[in-house]
């Protein structure tokens, strides 16, 4: 036995090859993936994402300065304290927005009805600061439509902003644009400024575009 067992045949190297290739392809497409996947990785990493700059709106050929304001405040006597206060938070951001505070810019001696067609007229934008006095004055009834037939499409120039007014009683004349509600105060004057910053970028963007 001790004879037999000195002869007995060993495994052919071709066997252990075959073997070994076996066990090693075992899992090819996790290799294989994993490889892609880190390939794709890197290419996708590789690719620099340069953000487009925002449109200098203060430069001095930015078409926002083809109007004498860059808001209209359109609101009731009763919310003027609120007003003061949006007006003196637009007017002190870095942009330095140009308000229409009717009791303090309109003239002395104008026509009231005048000065309010004026004012639309000579703003980008137009917040109606909407409340229930706002619904009961018909002189910001007037504004609103004045507003509405200067931009009748909801293009961002008009900004309804919802204060202590259910969404059921939302002027239907409105329907068709998107409102601020004004829960707090704060968050909202950022979205009014917000607003009003993305039509002006755009408007000089269009511009900058209708040129080239």
């Amino acid at each position: 036995w001790f004879r037999r067992l000195l002869h007995k045949p060993k495994p052919s190297s071709v066997e252990s090859s075959l073997k070994s290739s076996h066990s090693a392809s075992s899992s090819p497409s996790s290799s294989s993936s994993s490889s892609a996947k880190s390939s794709s990785t890197s290419t996708t990493s590789s690719i620099p994402l340069s953000p487009v700059p925002a449109p200098d709106i203060s430069a001095s050929d930015s078409p926002r300065w083809g109007k004498s304001y860059d808001v209209c405040v359109c609101h009731s006597e009763g919310d003027l304290e609120l007003v003061e206060e949006l007006v003196s938070y637009l007017e002190g951001q870095p942009e330095s927005l140009r308000c229409f505070l009717q009791l303090r810019d309109a003239a002395a001696g104008g026509a009231l009805g005048t000065e309010l067609c004026d004012a639309v007229r000579g703003s980008h934008c137009w917040v109606l600061l909407i409340t229930p006095a706002f619904l009961r004055d018909p002189w910001c009834q007037f504004q609103m439509h004045q507003a509405l037939a200067e931009a009748p499409m909801a293009n961002g120039r008009t900004i309804p902003v919802l204060r202590g007014v259910d969404r059921r009683e939302y002027p239907k004349e409105l329907r068709n644009i998107y409102y601020i509600s004004m829960v707090l105060k704060e968050s909202s004057f950022r979205q009014i400024r917000d607003t009003v910053l993305r039509y002006l970028q755009e408007l000089c963007r269009s511009s900058t575009s209708g040129m080239e």
